[in-house]
């Protein structure tokens, strides 16, 4: 029977107990006569009990059926699918969560339409004669108050529309359209229900839903928080809809990099459903799940493993073998791997994700999307770019099919690739599709969103990539301010912001901002990091560099070190993070004067490269020029010269023509035709280069200051000192400006300067400058190290120019003290300084002992003489 059909029959029953009075009453307020009404029904047997006057209001009163309510599905539990390591959805941070979606079906409402027709005409016929029947108020009085009811039926009406209508703004990802609906919404509920009506916790939890995916931690908290204050009020500690909601806020607090307050909601969902619901149950599965995520973030990879296998143990006793939250339990095991290094273990996981995918979903499913972008991160990882961009367009692929051209995941996939492009050294690809990362997150974000801060940081890393700092840091500094916002202070994408901050400010030269900001990223990696993370290592060796371009050595090398125990621990043998390690040792070695450690080291690096990178890699032109220093410093120009050639080959295939790095190539190319005598040909390389480095970096660039002392060098040697002079002034100019007092570059520039008036036989002036670099190479260097030698050789010349022969001699004596301790018995340096020991003592006409000086150098190297 329906329930139009039971209200007449309940309606003609209440009709024979009203008196003839109030039926005529009835009849003048509410219209119909309801002989009229029940004379369109069908027969019914409603005089069975016509003589029964006991009536409960509680009988009469409708129940509400179950579609005439507000659908508010159950709370679900976030999966954890995870992403790129490259870029997650909504963070740096590699896990992708599904959100709680809370659907409303649009065939469910408040009133259906069905009440709005005579059967709600009868429902009040029968609710005002019961109240009239039993004397309670006055009939005026009653009717007000009906038609006060008919009014908020209204109302709950018009929330449930703006009600499906924010819902369907939320799955197109129209944010701010779903807030504005849900608020309307909201404040109908809000003058309608009680302080604590459970509509309203619902309503705070669909905005806080809709605050969360657009980035707005707080604001989602804030609304999270009201619901679970309005269900702790009024439903029971176990009951479920807590669980679920104490599951989104723990999400909130993941998302912002709080992983304890994560873990401790994460936790109070666990204890609710363990006392509820069956140890099998899939909700149980779910919240193992985000407990793995955490411990997955926290990088306590065995208690991640842990929960995550708690999970995958319910779910394959559960749920049919492919089921698709196999898969994605899959997928987190696969991220855990991968983070431990563990790379072949995550690919065999990730495969077993997309092998479900294939089997159970359609070739353009969103998670056969997701399993290769899995796929490709572990080839990022492993550094198989060709392989990784080549998942990643099978992602875009699929997202370009299904997805509208705005929709985030499709930036997210922009985003990777343009990591990957950026790897590959490919920078104008890089440039061009984080650009149409950014193109769509200005769009459809607001612009605190952490996304948006990746973004701004992925293209401030090609910038920088391409020697264009001030836009680098100009794009570092927006990713800053977001990430600030919307991140916890430890958060690790914010210890990336300061990493590459400090990197362009060491490119740009500015030493003290570079390790002011390096110190940053490293204070919170270990707060945030256990000790072996290879996010250390990186830190450990940005600090170093920038030591080692303060000169000093030590403080560089013991942090080199530490960088490279920590890589040795998590990563295989021929990754190119330990090609990068063994380049930075070598570094310094190099400049510390011990060339066969340091072309040791370059030797190991190549190695890996050579298996790792494509010909054209930037990286390996990096390790080609490092071992063409290191045999240039040897004397060995021809293996120097084959090694520029194959840097400069490399360069031109794979940057464009003004790049910092030509002219690095360029000046190098320079020294060795100085050092062997072709002016002209230094001089045009030396050009190239400063014409390079005048349009790419700041005038007090570092690199500008060594370019000039080149040119002063080559000037000297062609006897054009005033050229000479000008150019070594305006290196010294520029290290005044930006360096230490103590900075051996200093040394090196009082020394050439001193050169020159030497050669000028501006003799006071000369030593004045000799011993200024002697004194700043003693407190820089170890005492053996050959530049320490080369100055004490070049005091004594002046020396033996002025006619003081003794202290001529004086200061010959330490340099070849030096030179035996460092240098091989014949190395021509040797025969150099046996020479010029003769020659003063046959002028202080010791000539026994200069005629032994004079057969050493001859034994040396017969070419001296």
């Amino acid at each position: 029977m329906t329930a139009s059909f039971e209200y007449r029959a309940i309606l003609s029953k209440i009709e024979d107990l009203v008196s003839d009075e109030d039926r005529q009453r009835l009849n003048f307020l509410l219209g119909d006569d309801p002989s009229q009404i029940l004379s369109e029904n069908s027969p019914i047997d409603y005089q069975a009990n016509g003589n029964q006057r006991t009536v409960s209001i509680e009988g009469v009163l409708p129940r509400d059926n179950e579609e005439d309510k507000i659908g508010h599905t159950a709370l679900m539990f976030d999966k954890s699918d995870r992403c790129t390591p490259t870029e997650s959805k909504t963070s740096t941070s590699s896990s992708v969560f599904v959100h709680n979606k809370k659907q409303v079906d649009a065939n469910q409402s408040y009133w259906s339409n069905r009440i709005w027709k005579k059967s709600l005409n009868i429902y009040h016929r029968i609710l005002i004669s019961i109240i009239v029947l039993l004397g309670v108020i006055s009939l005026p009085l009653v009717i007000v108050q009906t038609w006060k009811h008919i009014e908020r039926s209204s109302q709950l009406k018009q929330a449930a529309k703006f009600i499906n209508a924010a819902q369907q703004y939320y799955i197109n990802v129209q944010y701010t359209k779903a807030l504005e609906n849900y608020d309307k919404a909201l404040a109908i509920q809000t003058k309608i229900f009680a302080e604590f009506h459970p509509d309203l916790a619902a309503r705070y939890e669909n905005i806080g839903s809709v605050y969360f995916d657009m980035g707005h931690h707080s604001r989602a908290l804030e609304n999270y928080h009201k619901a679970l204050d309005i269900l702790q009020r009024t439903l029971p500690s176990t009951h479920p809809n807590l669980a679920s909601l104490y599951s989104n806020i723990g999400l909130v607090y993941s998302r912002m990099g709080d992983r304890s307050t994560a873990l401790q909601n994460y936790d109070n969902a666990l204890q609710i459903q363990q006392k509820v619901l069956p140890p099998t149950h899939p909700d149980l599965a779910k919240t193992y799940n985000n407990i793995g995520s955490v411990y997955s973030h926290i990088r306590e990879h065995s208690r991640a493993l842990e929960n995550y296998d708690k999970a995958l143990e319910i779910l394959e006793r559960t749920l049919p073998s492919t089921h698709p939250n196999i898969a994605t339990c899959y997928n987190n095991i696969g991220t855990v791997h991968s983070d431990m290094g563990e790379y072949s273990r995550a690919l065999e996981s990730y495969e077993k994700a997309l092998a479900i995918y294939r089997k159970t979903l359609p070739p353009t499913h969103l998670k056969l999307a997701k399993g290769y972008n899995n796929i490709a991160s572990v080839y990022f990882n492993r550094g198989e770019h060709a392989r990784a961009l080549e998942k990643y367009k099978k992602v875009l692929e699929i997202q370009q099919k299904v997805l509208s051209p705005m929709h985030p995941d499709l930036a997210s996939t922009y985003n990777n690739m343009g990591a990957v492009y950026s790897a590959m050294g490919q920078y104008t690809r890089a440039l061009e599709t984080h650009k149409k990362a950014l193109a769509i997150r200005q769009k459809t974000l607001p612009s605190t969103h952490p996304d948006l801060g990746t973004t701004y940081n992925s293209i401030g890393i090609v910038y920088s990539a391409i020697g264009q700092y001030t836009r680098a840091l100009e794009n570092y500094h927006k990713a800053l301010k977001i990430r600030q916002k919307a991140l916890s202070p430890t958060h690790s994408a914010l210890g990336g912001t300061y990493t590459n901050l400090g990197m362009a400010y060491s490119d740009m030269g500015d030493h003290s901002r570079a390790l002011k900001n390096y110190k940053k990223a490293l204070e919170i990696q270990r707060k945030a990091l256990p000790p072996t993370h290879p996010n250390l290592a990186k830190s450990y060796n940005d600090i170093a560099s920038v030591y080692s371009n303060m000169g000093e050595h030590p403080r560089a090398l013991e942090n080199y070190k530490k960088a490279f125990e920590v890589l040795l621990e998590t990563l295989p043998r021929v990754h190119p993070n330990l090609a990068t390690a063994y380049n930075n040792i070598g570094v310094v070695y190099y400049v510390m004067g011990e060339y066969p450690r340091a072309l040791e080291n370059y030797n190991r690096a190549l190695e890996i490269q050579l298996q790792v990178f494509s010909w054209n890699h930037p990286a390996i032109s990096t390790t080609y020029n490092n071992i063409a220093l290191v045999y240039f410093a040897m004397g060995d120009r021809p293996r120097s010269l084959e090694n520029y050639d194959k840097v400069l080959e490399i360069l031109q295939k794979a940057l464009p023509g003004i790049h910092p790095k030509f002219a690095t190539t360029y000046n190098n190319i320079g020294l060795v035709y100085s050092d062997m005598g072709h002016h002209s040909r230094a001089l045009e390389n030396y050009h190239k280069a400063l014409d390079i480095l005048q349009r790419t970096v700041p005038s007090t660039h570092p690199n500008l200051a060594s370019l000039y002392s080149n040119i002063g060098l080559v000037y000297s040697q062609m006897g054009e000192y005033p050229r000479a002079l000008e150019n070594n002034n305006k290196t010294l100019e520029i290290q005044q400006k930006m360096l230490p007092s103590t900075h051996p570059d200093l040394a090196k520039t009082y020394n050439n300067i001193g050169s020159i008036y030497s050669y000028m036989l501006e003799h006071s002036r000369a030593l004045e400058n000799y011993d200024k670099a002697l004194e700043i190479l003693q407190r820089t260097l170890p005492s053996t190290h050959p530049n320490i030698a080369t100055c004490y050789t070049n005091i004594a010349d002046v020396y033996f120019n002025m006619g003081e022969h003794s202290k001529a001699l004086e200061n010959y004596n330490q340099t070849l003290a030096i030179q035996k301790q460092t240098l091989p018995p014949t190395h021509p340096s040797l025969a150099k300084i046996y020479f010029k020991i003769g020659l003063t003592f046959t002028r202080l006409s010791e000539y026994s002992k200069a005629l032994e000086y004079y057969e050493k150098a001859v034994q040396t190297n017969r070419t001296v003489l």
